[in-house]
């Protein structure tokens, strides 16, 4: 599993579930994101963490979508704080380098730069609806816990 989709699913069980267990993983995989020394400056990542050609590689905009919204909800349980780098991840996803302007550009999609899977050939540096759904649900995370 790709670490920012680890990053959400442990933050989801612990708040389903109360079970440190999960809360722990979610705070390792934080850890690893954050302290990573290939993730750019601005909080998008590559499509993959440990790419070949770093920093030659496309950059991934709905890992960091997922990971803005997982940080955070998991801000909120963690006594560690996250809000620093979340807010390092949607200050670079609103920029005009990754959020599409209004009106029809980027086929309607919200976000630009998103990589499904490089080694399958498939869906690379496009538009993904799921991106879109992760920046929506960040923005609606961003206006409840703040």
């Amino acid at each position: 599993m790709a670490k920012h989709g680890g990053l959400y699913a442990y933050t989801m069980c612990y708040r389903y579930t109360k079970d440190e267990k999960y809360l722990k993983h979610a705070e390792n995989i934080a850890n690893y994101i954050i302290s990573n020394k290939k993730v750019p400056n601005d909080g998008i990542p590559y499509w993959d963490y440990d790419a070949p050609n770093i920093p030659n590689e496309l950059r991934d905009a709905s890992a960091a979508a997922i990971t803005a919204s997982a940080l955070i909800e998991l801000d909120q349980y963690s006594t560690n704080s996250y809000n620093t780098y979340f807010d390092k991840i949607m200050t670079s996803l609103d920029s005009s380098e990754y959020l599409a302007a209004i009106g029809g550009e980027n086929n309607f999609f919200i976000l630009k730069h998103s990589v499904g899977s490089i080694p399958h050939g498939q869906e690379i540096d496009v538009p993904l609806n799921y991106a879109d759904y992760y920046y929506l649900e960040a923005l609606l995370r961003l206006a409840k816990f703040k």
